[in-house]
């Protein structure tokens, strides 16, 4: 029998530290600054394509690890130092994962190196799904997609909310309905290639936390894309929705197995911001005196933070053991990556807000940084699903029962 172990092995570990001595170098540095430009931190992107973070071959490395959590380890490093810059930087690759996992080798040569651009030239990508009125109710999608046979060119119309990158990203990858008889399973994904006629970003949203990352609505107006721009081919398409029509096995479970595999990413990245707050609130509860010994000395803020990093190591686990799962093709029997996402974004919020609480007054100022990370925090219980969703989600899958 294989031995079990939890331990790193030297590649996770270069992988961590490498990715640690940039957010401690680089990214803290600069966190404070571009919270309060809410500006895209481009130098530091430029700085963390320079170190060779910001690349699909980076990418391809954390994705290439058997065991699933070098990715993890990756994004909890890099969310540590700020997950406002951390966004900025790992944005791209939900655009980069929706090529990759959907898009046909030529597709994935051509598009890939452009999500990117270079170490002098860097640029970024967006994934647009979202939309006003269909969020976490990707049935409701109202964008469609209309295939001219004349000119083999797709037209795309539409809108979409609250997008990374949106706008400014030099390739946006938008999802669309294609066929609205058959709600999602009638939808597809499509590359916008660089200034696109017809694609326009509004202005960026002013936001709570995540202040350096850029969000904006992007609108569709009438774009047309070659129809080589239709990720997995025209073939695939139409042998996707022929079998949706006849009532065959759809794309619906592959669908939700890929949230439950890129959902414990976005835990890691709440875990890196409920560390940091940890981490800090413990050195200043060392060091700070009330009625003559220091503040952690009190069982009232020793118990605290003895939860708090329960909390954080138990939420790391679930997060490793959806990775690992989705590595290994097990089956998520009871939605364990929306699980990780679920605990690990309620982990997020809790921690930085008890670190508020045991800084006092100096916690609600910007002189100490856990005011920003439990801005930062709150997204993580909304956004690639919201904490309700994820209850719906582990709900359904351990009942059998459609739960609404």
């Amino acid at each position: 029998m294989a031995e079990f172990s939890l331990a790193l092995n030297d590649d996770q570990t270069e992988i961590r530290d490498w990715v640690h001595g940039f957010a401690a170098d680089v990214v803290r540095p600069a966190a404070a600054e571009w919270d309060a430009r809410e500006e895209t931190p481009w130098p530091v992107i430029q700085e963390a394509a320079k170190n060779g973070l910001y690349g699909f071959e980076f990418l391809a490395q954390c994705w290439s690890d058997p065991t699933g959590i070098a990715i993890n380890l990756a994004n909890e490093e890099l969310f540590w130092g700020d997950a406002g810059i951390g966004m900025s930087i790992f944005g791209t690759t939900l655009a980069v994962a929706a090529i990759y996992g959907s898009g046909t080798p030529d597709q994935m040569v051509e598009w890939l190196p452009q999500c990117y651009g270079d170490a002098d030239d860097p640029k970024l990508a967006a994934f647009a799904t979202t939309e006003p009125q269909a969020g976490s109710d990707v049935g409701a999608m109202r964008t469609r997609a209309r295939y001219d046979e004349a000119a083999d060119e797709w037209v795309l119309n539409g809108q979409k909310a609250y997008i990374t990158n949106g706008g400014i990203a030099n390739v946006h990858v938008v999802t669309a309905v294609v066929d609205p008889d058959l709600g999602s399973r009638g939808q597809a994904a499509f590359v916008v290639p660089p200034g696109t006629p017809g694609l326009e970003g509004a202005k960026k949203l002013r936001k709570l936390g995540l202040r350096a990352s850029h969000t904006a609505d992007v609108f569709l107006d009438d774009v047309r894309v070659p129809g080589s721009c239709l990720l997995g081919g025209k073939d695939k398409l139409d042998e996707r929705l022929a079998r949706a029509r006849e009532g065959g096995s759809s794309s619906g479970q592959a669908a939700m197995r890929t949230f439950e595999i890129s959902r414990p990413t976005v835990g890691a990245q709440a875990i890196g911001i409920a560390r940091a707050a940890y981490e800090y609130a413990l050195d200043y509860a060392k060091d700070r005196v009330a009625f003559g010994r220091p503040i952690i000395e009190n069982q009232a803020i020793a118990f605290a933070l003895a939860d708090m990093r329960t909390e954080i190591d138990a939420a790391r686990l679930l997060v490793w053991r959806a990775s690992w799962m989705g590595r290994t093709n097990q089956a998520f029997t009871a939605a364990e990556g929306s699980m990780s996402k679920l605990k690990a974004g309620e982990v997020a919020v809790a921690v930085t807000d008890k670190a508020v609480q045991i800084l006092g007054g100096a916690g609600y100022v910007t002189d100490h940084p856990v005011e920003r990370w439990s801005r930062d925090a709150k997204i993580y219980t909304i956004f690639e699903g919201t904490s309700e969703i994820q209850r719906i989600v582990v709900a359904r899958a351990i009942s059998g029962i459609r739960i609404h």
